[in-house]
């Protein structure tokens, strides 16, 4: 066990993994509700009716932060620039496998909701989306997409590393003993079955055959380095990389 968690007691470990990452998830289930209610696709209706994810992401990312910040002192990275640097490459192969499907379909010329197969891999357009173009004023769009991108890169590489490799891949090890003293990144086919499954299924259907392969190569280089930090680098660049892909192309599906 890393120094850093050797000092803290296990309950209080514990809450600081876990409990980011259900504030923002429960961002995620209010944003559900409220979208249901309030959203209006409609060119004369106001933004936050348009897209309320321009409201409640904000809110979420603020409460979030907020909520890392108080418990930092418990998270151990173990920083180092070799596997930083790895991180950096791991997550610009991730994402390439994520983006691959909607490339293809371009590619492939293809128009229309796709079927079988090719939906099951997540071949589609990905257009419909989080989409900053909804604001006319220019600090107004800018404002949110600098919040948008400080979500995906930042915010959520941080809190699902956290929660991912840093918690749950230690508690499915030993959940019925003392799991902050199994060494952060074990090999273990209970950890890399359950966590990379959940993390799977904690996304869309058709982001399942990437998550999946995401999921895999951030299984592989958590156990391989060691390194938390190298995880969120990791999560971080894919999220960046993503973004501007979406930005770029219009595929506003994909964030």
């Amino acid at each position: 066990m890393a120094t850093n968690e050797a000092s803290h007691d296990t309950e209080s470990l514990t809450l600081a993994h876990v409990v980011p990452f259900v504030g923002f998830m429960i961002f995620m289930i209010v944003l559900q509700v409220v979208g249901g209610l309030i959203e209006w696709k409609h060119p004369n209706a106001p933004w936050w009716r348009q897209d309320p994810a321009q409201f409640v992401y904000p809110i979420q990312t603020l409460v979030t932060a907020g909520l890392l910040a108080y418990y930092w002192k418990y998270f151990t990275f173990n920083w180092s620039l070799k596997w930083s640097l790895i991180g950096v490459i791991f997550g610009a192969v991730g994402i390439g496998f994520w983006l691959l499907p909607t490339t293809l379909y371009d590619y492939w010329g293809l128009t229309g909701k796709t079927e079988g197969l090719l939906k099951t891999l997540g071949v589609a357009e990905r257009k419909e989306g989080f989409n900053p173009g909804i604001f006319e004023q220019p600090v107004a769009y800018w404002t949110s997409l600098i919040l948008r991108f400080f979500r995906a890169a930042v915010i959520v590489a941080l809190v699902e590393e956290i929660f991912w490799r840093g918690f749950l891949m230690r508690f499915v090890c030993d959940w019925e003993g003392n799991y902050w003293k199994q060494p952060f990144g074990r090999a273990h086919w209970k950890s890399f079955l359950i966590v990379t499954g959940l993390f799977m299924f904690a996304h869309a259907p058709i982001d399942w055959a990437g998550a999946l392969i995401y999921g895999s190569l951030t299984y592989l280089l958590c156990v391989w380095s060691k390194s938390l930090g190298a995880c969120v680098i990791m999560h971080a660049v894919a999220n960046l990389l993503m973004g501007i892909y979406a930005m770029a192309y219009g595929k506003y599906g994909l964030w």
